[in-house]
C-alpha cells in the first residue's frame, strides 16, 4: 500500500484540558427541513480536492462527509457502521460477498435519482482513476461490482474483508451522480453533486458555502439552515482571531494548545467555550530499520527507554493528548499496552543495558528528522523534547533537523532517514486501519518494516472476522511483536477541540473517533 494523505494532517484543534459545554448537544433534531441559521466554521486546512476520487485528506474528507452519501455511515458516538443510503446490507460467502439494498426515494441534489448504477459507477471511478491523492487503496479489496436491479448492488471482494463496511462507510464510499462525473478523469471545476444533508453552493481558496440538500434522504437531522466554511490555509493567528472578533462561530482544526489558552485568558473573549471529544489521531516515532544507526534494534530499545511521554504530553502539548504505548489507540477494539509493558517508565539504566547488548559503546550520534507543520504545529517543538530527553542521559548526541514536507516525503521514500515523525488520522475506527497499512511491501510509514509473521498470518486472520469484538487477541500479538522489533514507537493520542462562541451547541456530536465532523449535529442560537 502506497503513503496516501492521510498523513497530511495537522492535529484537530488543541486547547488546554477543557470541560464540555454543560447541555451542549442536548437539542432535539429538527428533521431535513431548513432548521436555524446558518453557523460560520473556521479551519486551517485546506480541501484539496471536492471530488472524492482525488482526495484523502481530512479537509476533503469533511466535505465529502457532508456532501456525499455513503452506503453505510458512522453513527454518532459509534465505531459501528449504518445503513445510510442503503437500506440494509450483509455478507456472505464468508466475508468475501457484500450486498446492499438501496433505501427508497434516494436523490442527488441535482434532482437525478440516485441507483446502484451510481453505486458501482463511483467505486469503479475510484479504483480507475487511482488518484495519487486520492481514497482507492482503500478500496483494493474489491475484486469485481454488480447491479442486477436499480437498488441493488453486490461487490465481490479478494479476499475475506470484515473491515469492508467500515471502509465504505468513509469518504472513501462517497456516492457521485453518474451523469455528471467522467469515468476516468477528476472533476476539476470546483462543483459537487451528492445526496448527503448538504450541497456545495461555491467553493474557493479561502471559503465553501453548503446549503440543505432538500432532497436528502438518511438518517443526519440538520439543526441549522446552512455552514459557511471560512480556509485559514495553516495561519493559526487568522483562524483565532476570526474567532474572537467574531468573524466565526466554531474554529475547528489548526489552533494549537498556547492559541486557545491566549483565547480562554483575554478580557474580550468572553463566551468562547472550549468543546472536548475523543480522537483516534495518533502520532509516532518511526525507525527506518535497514538505516546504519537506528537499524541497530538496541539503539531503538535505548530510544524507548528513554522517551518520556508523560512530560511530552504535559510541556509541549498541554494535556491535550494522552500518553500512547500502543498502536492501537485507546477506545479501539484491540487496544494494548505493549509498548509500557514491556519498557515501563523511564529507565537510563536500561538505556544503557540495551545499547552494550548490541555492541554500541559511546554516545549514539543521532539526527531526528521533522517537517513543521503537517503534523501538527508543535511537532518540532516536541522531536527538540524528544531530542533533550535522549541526550539528558548521557547516551545520545541528538539534534533536530526540520524539512519542508515535499523534500521531507522524497527523503522517506529514498531512506535517508533513520528516525522520523509521523502522524495518522485513521480513516475508519478500527484496528484494521493502525495496523495493516503500517506492515509489508510500501507500507505507509517508508520504514523497510517486514514480518511475515504480521502480514501473512495474523492480520489476514483478523480481517477475515465479521465479529470484530473476537480479534483483540490477534491485535495484542501484533502489538507484542511490534513493541520487541521496534519499527515505531507510539508517542500520543490526541483528544479533539473545537472552540466556540456562546449559544452554538452540538459540537461534542461531531468529536469522536469517526473523525466525522458532522455539520448537521451543530446548532447556533
Amino acid at each position: 500500500m502506497k503513503a496516501h494523505n492521510k498523513w497530511l494532517t495537522a492535529p484537530l484543534a488543541a486547547g488546554l484540558a477543557a470541560t464540555l459545554l454543560s447541555g451542549c448537544g442536548t437539542e432535539q433534531g429538527e428533521g431535513s427541513g431548513n432548521a436555524g441559521p446558518t453557523v460560520r466554521v473556521g479551519m486551517s486546512d485546506e480541501i484539496v480536492a471536492t471530488d472524492p476520487a482525488g482526495g484523502y485528506d481530512p479537509g476533503s474528507w469533511l466535505l465529502f462527509n457532508n456532501v456525499f452519501q455513503s452506503l453505510l455511515a458512522f453513527p454518532k458516538g459509534g465505531s459501528e457502521p449504518e445503513p445510510d443510503a442503503a437500506d440494509k446490507c450483509a455478507f456472505s460467502g464468508g466475508s468475501k460477498v457484500y450486498t446492499c439494498t438501496l433505501r427508497e426515494g434516494l436523490k442527488f441534489s441535482n434532482g437525478n435519482p440516485l441507483t446502484s448504477e451510481d453505486v458501482k459507477f463511483s467505486f469503479e471511478r475510484a479504483l480507475k482513476i487511482a488518484d495519487p491523492n486520492g481514497p482507492a487503496p482503500l478500496l483494493s479489496s474489491i475484486d469485481s461490482i454488480e447491479a442486477p436491479d436499480a437498488k441493488t448492488v453486490v461487490f465481490r471482494l479478494k479476499v475475506a474483508d470484515a473491515t469492508f463496511p467500515s471502509k465504505i462507510a468513509s469518504g472513501a464510499g462517497s456516492i457521485v451522480d453518474h451523469r455528471e462525473y467522467a469515468a476516468d478523469a477528476l472533476r476539476t471545476d470546483g462543483k459537487a453533486a451528492g445526496s448527503g444533508p448538504y450541497k456545495l453552493d461555491s467553493f474557493s481558496d479561502t471559503e465553501a458555502v453548503f446549503t440543505a440538500n432538500n432532497s436528502y434522504q438518511g438518517n443526519a437531522k440538520r439543526k441549522n439552515g446552512g455552514v459557511t466554511l471560512k480556509l485559514y490555509r495553516g495561519d493559526r493567528e487568522a483562524l483565532g482571531k476570526a474567532l474572537s472578533a467574531g468573524d466565526i462561530d466554531v474554529a475547528y482544526r489548526g489552533l494549537a494548545a498556547d492559541d486557545i489558552a491566549a483565547l480562554e485568558n483575554r478580557t474580550d473573549a468572553k463566551g468562547i467555550q472550549v468543546v472536548q471529544g475523543s480522537s483516534a489521531e495518533v502520532q509516532h516515532l518511526v525507525f527506518n530499520v535497514k538505516d546504519p544507526v537506528a537499524g541497530k534494534l538496541g539503539v531503538r530499545k535505548a530510544i524507548a527507554h528513554l522517551v518520556d511521554r508523560e512530560a511530552l504530553v504535559e510541556n509541549v502539548y498541554k494535556s491535550t493528548a494522552t500518553p500512547l504505548y500502543s498502536i492501537v489507540p485507546a477506545g479501539i477494539a484491540g487496544h494494548a499496552t505493549s509498548f509500557f509493558d514491556t519498557y515501563g517508565d523511564p529507565d537510563t539504566a536500561k538505556a544503557k543495558e540495551a545499547l552494550r547488548k548490541d555492541g554500541v559503546s559511546g554516545k549514539v550520534k543521532l539526527t531526528l528528522w521533522s517537517t513543521p507543520n503537517r503534523f501538527g504545529p508543535s511537532t518540532d517543538q516536541m522531536m527538540e523534547a524528544i531530542a533533550g530527553q535522549l541526550n539528558a542521559s548521557g547516551l545520545f548526541e541528538a539534534k533536530v533537523q526540520s524539512v519542508p514536507y515535499e523534500q521531507y516525503e522524497k527523503d522517506i521514500d529514498a531512506g535517508k532517514y533513520g528516525v522520523y515523525v509521523r502522524g495518522w488520522v485513521p480513516d475508519y475506527p478500527d484496528a484494521d486501519n493502525f495496523t495493516s497499512p503500517f506492515f509489508g511491501d510500501d507500507n505507509v510509514l517508508g520504514n523497510r518494516y517486514k514480518n511475515a509473521l504480521i502480514t501473512g498470518e495474523l492480520l489476514p486472520a483478523v480481517a477475515a472476522s465479521p465479529d470484530r469484538s473476537q480479534t483483540g487477541s490477534t491485535y495484542n500479538k501484533v502489538q507484542d511483536l511490534v513493541a520487541d522489533e521496534l519499527p515505531l514507537l507510539p508517542l500520543w493520542q490526541g483528544k479533539q477541540y473545537a472552540v466556540a462562541r456562546e449559544g452554538v451547541t452540538g459540537l461534542e456530536w461531531t468529536l469522536d473517533a469517526s473523525t466525522v465532523f458532522r455539520f448537521w449535529e451543530i446548532k447556533k442560537g
